[in-house]
């Protein structure tokens, strides 16, 4: 298959392409490369995939709309894995309009070149966080999602909502994943664990929110990826069963799909700090924190659905994990 991964030289980006093309597809990798985190690391993504035959890079703004309608036009893609958006809950905070830029705008974009060009299946990126304020664990994609408590998370339950419109009026199969804390090697700079392991080594203290009483299903990224594939080989469909009048949010009378993909098995924030320590054989220095604006206390991922569809489930375990983040953040930044 000739297949189009956006986002490719982030973190699941970059993991994503290399289990592509590890089993032949040919892959078409864009990124806009931004300097929302240090671009060194998304050019040193790349440098792992540009060796691979079937592999090739486009630097471009998914934003760009002329752009990707040409890009669309062009290569005729089988299948799109659409992962590129702006991420960060806290930075949507400071700055909004690039999750509107690249979360909505950048998403109409794919939508249309998929509509425009007969995409098979549009599988995307949704996110944990469109579970906002809800408090019955664990989340299922059959509870209600209408009470987001950041900017970045009402985008992505708006793209839940983008892509059902044109799964209905366009028959688009479209299957969004909403991941549950992503981490592992190749991991964002501006993520937990390497703020957390940075800090440490450096021997400065580790800023701990909500006072240490938050609670995260950690899911190793080898298991989103293979969570990513599984559900990009198994187009949505519609939903036989589907009652409209007891809709389940989860699925439709249309070719669309939203999934958890999430461990099962939330941690609390303590005992993740607790493993890095173990890992790198040093105490944190814990600097004691409230719970900040757009942040919610725990996640925990129903994953039912996911097994039901595809069969499989996540299953690295927390220590396990740890150890293979913080044996690549030695060797990568030679600490």
């Amino acid at each position: 298959m000739k297949v189009l991964v956006t986002g490719a030289a982030g973190f699941i980006g970059m993991a994503t392409v290399l289990r592509l093309l590890e089993r032949g597809d040919e892959v078409v990798g864009v990124d806009n490369l931004n300097d929302y985190y240090d671009v060194n690391l998304k050019l040193a993504r790349l440098q792992q995939l540009q060796p691979h035959a079937g592999f090739r890079f486009l630097k471009l703004d998914i934003a760009d709309r002329a752009g990707m309608e040409t890009l669309f036009k062009a290569e005729r893609f089988d299948r799109v894995v659409h992962l590129a958006a702006q991420a960060g809950v806290r930075y949507s905070l400071l700055n909004p309009n690039a999750y509107v830029d690249s979360n909505l705008v950048g998403f109409v974009n794919v939508l249309e070149g998929c509509r425009h060009t007969q995409v098979q299946h549009l599988v995307y990126a949704s996110s944990s966080s469109v579970y906002g304020g809800n408090v019955k664990m664990p989340f299922s994609e059959s509870d209600g999602v209408d009470h987001p408590v950041s900017l970045y998370a009402a985008t992505k339950k708006a793209n839940e909502l983008m892509a059902h419109t044109y799964s209905h009026l366009y028959k688009l199969p479209t299957t969004g994943l909403r991941f549950f804390t992503v981490y592992g090697p190749w991991g964002r700079p501006d993520m937990a664990p390497i703020l957390f392991t940075k800090a440490i080594l450096e021997n400065r203290p580790i800023d701990v929110f909500n006072q240490g009483r938050m609670r995260r299903d950690f899911t190793y990224v080898d298991d989103i990826v293979e969570g990513v594939i599984r559900v990009l080989d198994r187009a949505a469909t519609p939903d036989e069963g589907f009652d409209p009048h007891a809709p389940d949010p989860g699925r439709s009378h249309a070719p669309y799909r939203v999934v958890n993909i999430g461990n099962n098995e939330p941690v609390s924030l303590m005992e993740f700090i607790e493993c890095i320590e173990q890992a790198l054989g040093r105490q944190a220095d814990k600097r004691m924190l409230p719970m900040q604006n757009g942040d919610v206390p725990a996640t925990y991922a129903d994953v039912d659905a996911l097994k039901a569809w595809v069969d499989f489930a996540p299953r690295t375990g927390i220590r396990e994990g740890v150890a293979r983040f913080v044996a690549w953040y030695r060797a990568h930044y030679g600490v």
